[in-house]
Formats: structure tokens, C-alpha cells, sequence
């Protein structure tokens, strides 16, 4: 294959890059960021903002769905998190907050052990369906055959797999997998499915009948999944080979189009702006939220896999607080590192490269530009 580089004699690879190898660049034209759109429509749902926010416990609560909800995003809640084991989790959260360095893992892992009880799976999806905005929910591909009626019989609206790694055919020889493909079909909700990183798997899950891929292994700020798998794809080529996926299963299908959401590594608007230069129609945000005031974290971050009890691939980060979720989506901004105002940076690149929405975007010229943080000032 042309661009492979030899790794040995015996083992050959590709190149790959994540955000931070890329840049856009200015067209000919420019336009008035009034003149701009940045909404998207998924299914039945028309959404203001090209933004989901992560269904990490440290990021969304029924209470920052709603405001992420309102603020024109929508807000994805875990249904195997800590608003579905306990009935009220904040000293589960404070446990998981106070814990030191080298015992944090350990506590998550206790913290996590209380199970999942439907009837709270069913109160929380209600709270959001109460505020009147799009209600999306998350299960796990291992979690969704025992949880999916429940879920499904509370009204979500978006119904969310998403796993570390999603393929549309898991091979088990102890229990039947999840087949994925009756499962959509059976369904009369809209499917996100994913992750995934390639051209193929995610060919495959478009095949199912789901409505979006998610991109990416999510939690890029708080896996440690490289180091104990050895496993990483960068954003930048996986996105642009998923969106291959998506223009080729185009025309298979003769004309069913499945959006592209980029989930991970995407931690401020510059990596907004790249992941859909590359071919996302929409970012799931994981790390950029858990940064507001409002984030049930309360400054740290953490995905499922940072618990799990036998092999944890995650950690607890601190990320810090910046702002409300309202300033990190929409602004205004007294900070220069793109953590701030993130839709409005989306509007300026927008302006800046001359095309007039979201999908648009997605034909700008990019070039490989390795990027080097500058000292702060």
C-alpha cells in the first residue's frame, strides 16, 4: 500500500495523525459570522449546535443534559453511571472528589460496584423529557440487552451504544452477543452507535441501520487505554476514514446518510473546528465540558473505563473549572486557548474560510502542519 512505512522486515504501517498534525487554511472568500449556520439536523431532531456532551459522569448530570439541551446541544446521560446506582450520588461523588492520587481508581472501582436499578434509569431519562429538550441516553453494548426496554419505555429520544470499541459483529462463545443489526431494526428510536476507528468497522456498523458512529474510544483526556492495550487511532485520520465510510455506504444504500460524530481527543475549539474539517458532522465533548461550573465533577474528569474492576483503563484528571457551560459553548471568552466560547470560534472559522455551514466545512483544504503549544505569556 502506497504511504506505508517499514516497521521491520516482517511489519509494515501506515501513517496517521491526530488534530494537533493539522491546520485549515483561509480561503479566497470570507463571510460575515452572522451569515453563518452551525445547527445540524439528526433524524427527526434539528440542533442548534454541532455539540453532545459525553455521557461521563464527571460531565453530564439530568441537570446539565437540560442546560446543554437549552443551550441548543444535546446533553447524553450515562444510564450505567452514578444517577442510575444510587438515588442521590452526591456522596459518591464527593468520595470519588476527595480521593488522593493513589487511591482514586480503587474508590471509583467500590463507588461503582452498587448496581444499576432500572426504576432510576426511568427517573432520570423523565427529569430530562420534563424540561422539553431532545432526551439521549447511553448504555453499554454489554449493559443494552438487559437495560434496553427500560430505556426504550422512558421515552430517550436518541438512544446511544457506546463502548471503548463497537463492532457490528462481537464473537462470544459463552453468551449471545448484542447483534446489532436486529436490534436497530426492532427499534423505533434512532441508534448512535460507536466507537470506532476505521474505514471498515465502521462501514459495518453503518450497515446496522444506525442512525450515527460515534469516532474515537472516547475519554481521550482520561484513557489510559494505549498504555494497557496498546490500542489508539488519531483523530485526525479516523474521522477522514469514517467519513469515507459514510460517502461509500452512501451510495450502497442509494441514498441513506449516516452522520459522523466525533467522540475524543477533541478538547477545545481548534479540535472542534479539525474533527469537522475532517469529515465529523458533529463532536461529542467530554473533557471541554467537564471544565464548567455547572459539571457534576466538579473539576475532575473520569470515563467508565477508569472503574472498571478488574482491568482499568482510565484515570481521575483534574481539568479545572473555566467557566459556565454556557461560556464554554457559546462565550463570550476572556481566555485564549479555545476552552472558552467554542461555538463562537466554529462561527469565526466559518467566516474565516468562507463556507456557510457546518457540512460545508467539511470540503476545506487542510495541510500537515505539526503544531508546538506556545509558552504561556
Amino acid at each position: 500500500m502506497s504511504g506505508e512505512i517499514e516497521i521491520g522486515r516482517s511489519k509494515r504501517a501506515r501513517r496517521a495523525y491526530s488534530f494537533d498534525d493539522i491546520a485549515l487554511v483561509p480561503a479566497r472568500r470570507t463571510r460575515d459570522t452572522q451569515d453563518v449556520r452551525v445547527g445540524w439536523q439528526l433524524d427527526a431532531y434539528h440542533l442548534d449546535l454541532p455539540v453532545m456532551a459525553a455521557p461521563m459522569d464527571s460531565v453530564t448530570s439530568p441537570e446539565t443534559a437540560v442546560l446543554v439541551g437549552r443551550l441548543g446541544g444535546v446533553g447524553v446521560l450515562d444510564l450505567e453511571g452514578l444517577w442510575t446506582r444510587y438515588e442521590d450520588p452526591s456522596e459518591a461523588y464527593d468520595r470519588i472528589r476527595r480521593a488522593g492520587p493513589g487511591e482514586a481508581t480503587r474508590v471509583m472501582q467500590e463507588v461503582y460496584r452498587a448496581p444499576i436499578r432500572p426504576e432510576l434509569i426511568t427517573a432520570r431519562l423523565t427529569e430530562v423529557r420534563q424540561a422539553g429538550v431532545v432526551v439521549a441516553g447511553r448504555l453499554s453494548p454489554a449493559q443494552t440487552q438487559r437495560h434496553w426496554r427500560t430505556v426504550v419505555e422512558a421515552g430517550v429520544d436518541l438512544f446511544v451504544i457506546r463502548g471503548a470499541a463497537v463492532s457490528a459483529e462481537h464473537v462470544s462463545g459463552t453468551v449471545e452477543p448484542l447483534n446489532l443489526k436486529r436490534f436497530i431494526y426492532e427499534l423505533d428510536v434512532p441508534v448512535i452507535v460507536g466507537g470506532v476507528t476505521t474505514y471498515t468497522a465502521a462501514l459495518h456498523l453503518m450497515r446496522t441501520g444506525a442512525a450515527a458512529v460515534l469516532v474515537g474510544q472516547g475519554g481521550g483526556a482520561t484513557s489510559s487505554v494505549r498504555q494497557v492495550l496498546g490500542l489508539h487511532m488519531p483523530m485526525a485520520t479516523a474521522v477522514a476514514d469514517v467519513a469515507a465510510a459514510r460517502r461509500d455506504f452512501l451510495d450502497e444504500s442509494a441514498g441513506r446518510y449516516v452522520h459522523v460524530i466525533a467522540d475524543g481527543s477533541v478538547g477545545n475549539s481548534g479540535d472542534v473546528v479539525k474533527a469537522i474539517a475532517c469529515g465529523a458532522d458533529a463532536v461529542m465533548l467530554g473533557a471541554a465540558l467537564a471544565r464548567a461550573a455547572e459539571a457534576p465533577g466538579g473539576g475532575y474528569h473520569w470515563g467508565d473505563e477508569a472503574h472498571h474492576e478488574r482491568l482499568p483503563r482510565g484515570y481521575r484528571s483534574w481539568v479545572g473549572t473555566v467557566g459556565s457551560l454556557e461560556e464554554i459553548l457559546n462565550g463570550p471568552s476572556d481566555r485564549a486557548d479555545g476552552t472558552l466560547n467554542i461555538v463562537g470560534a466554529l462561527r469565526r472559522t466559518l467566516a474565516t474560510t468562507g463556507y456557510s455551514d457546518v457540512k460545508e466545512l467539511q470540503r476545506v483544504e487542510v495541510v500537515l502542519a505539526p503544531y508546538s503549544a506556545t509558552p504561556t505569556r
